[in-house]
């Protein structure tokens, strides 16, 4: 894959149209209060031109392009911009494991880089699996299944994920600050889990970045919080009591699966679109989610109908 997913779907379809994808593509921003780019915003688009996007902000929608043409569809397929693949029944065994070592991963090397040039410690979802946006002098760091990719203007280069030693080693150790805690302990990275984490971050930021679109009350960027690993937003009014939190978690010490979650800024009235566990919000759990005969449809209605419900 080339360090330019937008340029890169530029050239799939041969300059014809103007461009959007999920994943961040450089240059690099340096200016406030993102210090990222915004991969789905319509932006200037010359005259006489359509702009394809995964979401309806734009002119034409991937899967309309997609629809009859199979190798269009395998290659938005892989990037979650149409042709949405299915999540399995249930998730992998090896989750968990995986889950953790991939968060250590987050929060000790791959955020931290990003951390000490900017302040922000924000990731993004990126084809396969999650990573920073471009930094610095167009750096990103990122995750493809079980792969530490650092992207600069040297090149890009590949490492099989070992320790936290060896991804710092990777990445360039003057990349990160001085207080990041780094061991030689193995990160237990299961494969198919590992494959089942890009593609439930693909179709969480496919879900928020439609929600986000169309949202009425300064919804914030899609963002991989690496303290907790969840891919969520914010948006609504604060004043009118309509901000919430919506987000795909990849499980926690109280969900041992995958959920998809609204978390209300103050609390609603108890009712039965409000019923989670563990928080005073609405969770999807990963079992009903897989169950749908359409997945990203499902998760779609689920958040749309919280926030209509908040007033948003």
């Amino acid at each position: 894959m080339s360090g330019n997913p937008r340029a890169e779907a530029y050239q799939r379809l041969a300059g014809r149209y103007e461009v959007r994808v999920l994943e961040p593509s450089p240059p690099a921003v340096s200016t406030p209060p993102w210090f990222a780019d915004d991969p789905v915003e319509r932006g200037v688009v010359p005259n006489g031109r359509q702009l394809v996007s995964p979401v309806a902000t734009g002119d034409l929608l991937w899967s309309a392009l997609a629809a009859g043409n199979d190798d269009l569809a395998d290659w938005c397929t892989d990037r979650w911009l149409a042709a949405y693949r299915r999540l399995p029944p249930a998730p992998p065994p090896n989750l968990e494991a995986t889950r953790r070592a991939l968060q250590r991963l987050a929060e000790s090397v791959i955020s931290p880089a990003r951390r000490a040039v900017n302040g922000k410690i924000g990731l993004r979802y990126t084809r396969g699996g999650f990573g920073t946006p471009f930094f610095a002098d167009d750096v990103q760091i990122r995750v493809e299944r079980r792969e530490l990719i650092v992207h600069d203007r040297d090149g890009t280069r590949r490492a099989p994920i070992t320790t936290l030693s060896a991804a710092a080693d990777h990445v360039g150790r003057e990349r990160l600050p001085s207080d990041v805690e780094l061991d030689d302990q193995a990160l237990d990275v299961d494969a198919g889990a590992a494959s089942f984490l890009g593609d439930w971050y693909g179709l969480a930021d496919s879900v928020l970045e439609e929600l986000r679109a169309g949202a009425a009350t300064d919804p914030t960027r899609v963002q991989l919080w690496p303290e907790h690993f969840d891919l969520a937003l914010e948006c609504g009014s604060e004043e009118q009591s309509a901000r919430a939190t919506f987000g795909f978690s990849p499980g926690d010490e109280q969900h041992p699966e995958p959920y998809v979650y609204v978390a209300p800024w103050v609390p609603p009235a108890p009712g039965e679109l409000w019923e989670a566990t563990g928080f005073t919000g609405a969770e999807l759990p990963y079992a009903e989610l897989a169950a749908a005969a359409d997945q990203r449809a499902t998760a779609l209605e689920f958040v749309r109908a919280r926030a209509d419900a908040l007033g948003d």
